[in-house]
């Protein structure tokens, strides 16, 4: 019987999760998995030894390798044969930012778990708010800061603003699954951090506008407005190309949940 798959931990869930060719586009899409993603951008970004890399990805050496090799020969098809590139699913969880393994010395994660008092109790539940002078800010992937209220017997119990240092929309997720979220309450959020909402067990609550405060009380009293289908059109502005939304690239999910 086959020994089951161990989950790969990556950093955070990637910025851009579709790449097409100018032209015509050859077959069908190929799709690379957001842990052979992860060790692509290790290895050949990062300059991660491929020891280096397994001690980042939580597997060992020989795994590595045969991660590394399955995500060059689907990149050399994909540019070679003028296919689409998704990025989607594979087995994952993302990383903590936890010193015992992480190599960056400046990550994000681990500055804010420094900077914010992020304990919680058990029956709290922790709302984060994308928050510009007093509203929500309504394109998830820029927003500078989070406004952070923690819940308790139907009350907010206390509120904080935390800073994002302009973090992406994969680093963003990260950050709020470090500060301990259960919820996210913003108004345009694209696919990928959707996904990789999901991955982290973050509720989300898009398409809603006007002022945070009110927009929490809303959540507490059930009677809070959002749209359950929300895209991301901004995103169309930014990359150019065909026409799309956030919403439609499908990604995938990991199978490991969020560890």
């Amino acid at each position: 019987m086959p020994r089951p798959t161990k989950c790969r931990r990556v950093c955070s869930f990637p910025e851009v999760i579709e790449f097409s060719p100018v032209g015509k586009i050859s077959g069908e899409p190929i799709v690379l998995t957001v842990d052979e993603f992860e060790t692509i951008r290790l290895i050949d970004k990062e300059d991660l030894s491929q020891e280096e890399c397994g001690t980042q990805l939580g597997v060992g050496r020989t795994t590595v390798q045969k991660i590394y090799e399955t995500a060059r020969k689907k990149i050399a098809n994909a540019l070679v044969l003028g296919n689409t590139l998704k990025i989607e699913g594979g087995d994952f969880h993302l990383c903590s930012g936890s010193a015992d393994f992480c190599y960056k010395n400046n990550c994000i994660k681990r500055q804010i778990q420094k900077k914010y008092k992020t304990e919680k109790g058990a029956n709290t539940m922790r709302i984060a708010v994308t928050y510009e002078k007093g509203n929500i800010f309504q394109h998830f992937g820029h927003t500078e800061q989070f406004k952070l209220y923690d819940i308790e017997d139907g009350k907010v119990i206390k509120s904080e603003l935390i800073d994002t240092n302009g973090s992406g929309h994969g680093t963003l997720v990260s950050l709020l699954s470090a500060v301990k979220a259960d919820v996210l309450i913003c108004g345009g959020i694209g696919g990928g951090a959707q996904t990789a909402l999901a991955e982290s067990r973050i509720k989300l609550y898009g398409g809603v506008s006007g002022n945070a405060d009110e927009a929490v009380n809303a959540f507490i009293a059930g009677d809070l407005a959002f749209n359950p289908d929300v895209h991301c059109n901004h995103h169309d502005r930014e990359h150019g190309g065909e026409a799309h939304t956030c919403g439609e690239h499908g990604c995938g999910h990991g199978h490991c949940g969020n560890h």
